[in-house]
């Protein structure tokens, strides 16, 4: 008769391999279920920006593809790396989703001393959304009208320049632009995009470089007046702008990339569904009209690809940082 122990031990052993075997398609039938509760868009920025512009139009028609509620949830500070750090450490389960601005979270790594998060290591890339690229604008009353007149005039007056954040890529794409053509102004650091555009309106700064989606409508409304745009061709949405590469500066381009992650160990078959009903969304005929209308341009991935764009935005970004010795602790 075999031992106590022995019994005890073949028990055990078998009971190990019934939860095991039970475990596999419990997972599965989870995540088949997927999505049964409402779904949480993190924007890791204040409402009125792009990111958020682009959540809340995809989130009514990407509730109905999920047949799940979609809510969109503003979570700001630290140009942007509160939100992200809170969806890296939220349960992997897919229904809790950042949708923010993919150039700066690339930047973080580079800028912050102490990065709570990995971006690389603790999420995991679902689409890229959209692409709009900075427009240069300064307040009407500013006496330039173009980037060569703007950097004549930095040298002989004191120019306030509006960043969306310490760190931000608009404020990076400020650097390469001041570096590169001689310019020479003092940068005013805000806690998003909104009270940077509202600023410059008043006159309280002069200069500011902003995704379009939030800078258009004021430049529209006579509000800012627009000196290029950061696009490697012209956009006849602003009818004959020049770009900043046209005025002395050869090969620039910037902009604001808007794109999607999820905490890393979200199951795969969840990310291929977000993609493949982000990607239907964003792609709708609705929604690509109106975001053209305010100047982004829709831009898709697929998981592999969004996270290699990231990842070559990391490296391009950290070599702006570096020359510029920007860090925050």
């Amino acid at each position: 008769m075999p031992s106590l122990r022995r019994r005890l031990l073949g028990t055990a052993c078998l009971a190990t391999v019934s939860v095991a075997a039970l475990t596999v398609p419990f997972a599965a039938a989870a995540q088949a279920a997927w999505p049964s509760k409402p779904i949480k868009i993190i924007v890791p920025y204040p409402p009125g920006g792009s990111s958020d512009i682009i959540a809340r139009a995809i989130s009514q028609p990407l509730s109905e593809a999920l047949k799940q509620s979609v809510i969109v949830e503003n979570k700001p500070g630290a140009n942007g790396n509160l939100g992200a750090d809170f969806v890296a450490k939220s349960n992997p389960d897919g229904y809790t989703i950042l949708l923010c601005d993919v150039g700066a979270l690339a930047i973080s790594p580079s800028v912050y001393t102490k990065l709570s998060f990995d971006p690389s290591k603790d999420l995991r890339g679902v689409t890229m959304l959209a692409y709009s690229p900075h427009l240069l604008v300064v307040h009407p009353s500013v006496k330039a009208n173009n980037l060569k007149e703007l950097v004549a005039l930095s040298k002989t007056s004191d120019l306030n320049f509006a960043v969306t954040a310490t760190g931000s890529a608009p404020h990076l794409a400020g650097v390469a632009l001041e570096r590169a053509s001689g310019a020479k102004w003092t940068y005013v650091p805000y806690k998003g995009g909104v009270q940077a555009v509202q600023d410059t309106v008043s006159g309280q700064t002069q200069v500011l470089m902003n995704g379009m989606l939030a800078t258009l409508p004021q430049v529209q409304g006579g509000r800012l007046k627009v000196l290029a745009v950061s696009k490697a061709t012209r956009m006849p949405l602003i009818g004959d702008v020049p770009t900043i590469a046209e005025q002395g500066v050869p090969g620039y381009e910037s902009g604001t990339w808007q794109g999607v992650k999820v905490a890393k160990g979200t199951p795969d078959a969840i990310i291929q569904r977000l993609n493949k009903e982000l990607i239907t969304v964003i792609r709708s005929a609705d929604i690509r009209s109106r975001l053209a209308g305010q100047g982004a341009e829709v831009v898709t991935m697929a998981p592999a690809e969004e996270e290699q764009f990231f990842n070559k935005e990391r490296a391009r970004w950290a070599k702006v940082v570096a020359d510029a010795n920007i860090k925050l602790d």
